[in-house]
């Protein structure tokens, strides 16, 4: 794992204005296994959080997308996550629109890019199954065991 942190410094903002105010200084500090304090950036970070405010309108800027109970945000993040990583085919950068497999294929977890009909069932899959276990849970202590 490589960890890098970028310390941004900026001059005093302006009142009123949305926009950020001029940045006079960045410092760079590599945390662990950092080749050259040059690649520490973060350009990768806000292009995921933009892919992030793009799918999920709960992370959106200035926008009344919320989510009542903290168990619905997990369970839109975790949808997205789980979309991401085996649905989203990814567009490398400068190969005019050429698909790329998924994260969970290019790291050799899944063969095939998943549609969104398997993610479900497999989603609902897991969820009945954690419901089996719940009961079965529930029947072992009332039983004793």
């Amino acid at each position: 794992v490589r960890h890098g942190v970028l310390i941004k410094n900026y001059r005093d903002p302006a009142v009123g204005r949305y926009a950020p105010p001029e940045m006079t200084r960045a410092t760079r500090i590599n945390i662990k296994n950092v080749e050259s304090d040059r690649s520490i950036c973060t350009s990768h970070i806000e292009r995921h959080n933009l892919t992030i405010r793009t799918f999920l309108k709960r992370f959106t800027r200035l926008s009344l997308g919320f989510s009542k109970k903290v168990e619905n945000r997990r369970a839109a993040i975790s949808l997205h996550v789980a979309y991401y990583n085996f649905c989203w085919r990814l567009r490398e950068k400068g190969t005019s629109g050429k698909l790329t497999p998924t994260p969970a294929q290019q790291i050799g977890i899944e063969e095939e890019r998943w549609s969104v009909e398997k993610l479900v069932e497999t989603v609902t899959d897991f969820q009945e199954y954690q419901e089996v276990v719940r009961r079965a849970a529930a029947l072992a202590r009332r039983l004793g065991l």
